[in-house]
């Protein structure tokens, strides 16, 4: 059988990053999905690790050759996820996570049907704010930027499946993990399975 297709989403300093890279560790049946970028890399951000950082020139090629599952501007930059290495894991049995934005995320979920969609939201904005601040690598300006896009992504939770509150990191993982587990029986994922056993029935 294939592997999950996981789409989590959440704002900007929700913490999923801190969430998947525990996931990750703590469980080998997942993979993570490196995006391609135009920003600029962090402190401690890895190139081929965290993302592949390209330029804006390079990232426009590939989506004139096709190259994405999906794609987004956000906040000035592109995002997208590369499309080779996501099916190639898929057809490994591979669980792939792809961390993405909101507007991607729908992309996926029309191309990806029974992709898991989930979304990761702080305890409060409060806690939010305080998240974006300790970064120590934005301005106040580019924070409120990402307030504005919250407000907008708020208006699109509906769309999961799932929501993962991030106020305890191990209940978060824990509940993620379970989410997925769930997730590889549904009849929606099962659907092929399903339509084959209906054949043999009325082959009877």
């Amino acid at each position: 059988m294939d592997g999950l297709l996981i789409v989590i989403s959440g704002f900007s300093g929700s913490g999923k990053g801190t969430i998947l890279n525990r996931l990750l560790k703590d469980y080998d049946e997942y993979v993570f999905s490196v995006s391609m970028t135009t920003r600029a890399p962090r402190e401690k951000e890895v190139n081929g690790k965290d993302y592949f950082f390209v330029t804006r020139e390079e990232f426009e090629k590939a989506i004139k050759e096709d190259g994405f599952v999906e794609y987004a501007e956000y906040c000035g930059n592109y995002y997208g996820t590369p499309k080779a290495y996501v099916e190639e894991q898929l057809k490994n049995g591979k669980s792939v996570i792809l961390d993405i934005e909101v507007q991607g995320a729908m992309q996926i979920k029309e191309k990806f049907p029974d992709a898991l969609m989930v979304f990761v939201a702080p305890p409060s904005i409060d806690v939010l704010l305080q998240r974006l601040r300790a970064r120590g690598t934005e301005t106040e300006e580019v924070i409120q930027k990402r307030i504005l896009r919250a407000k907008e992504e708020v208006e699109r939770i509906d769309k999961y499946e799932y929501l993962v509150i991030n106020d305890n990191l191990d209940k978060a993982v824990s509940e993620l993990h379970q989410m997925a587990e769930a997730a590889k029986f549904s009849t929606k994922r099962l659907s092929k399975f399903m339509a084959k056993i209906k054949t043999e029935l009325n082959n009877i």
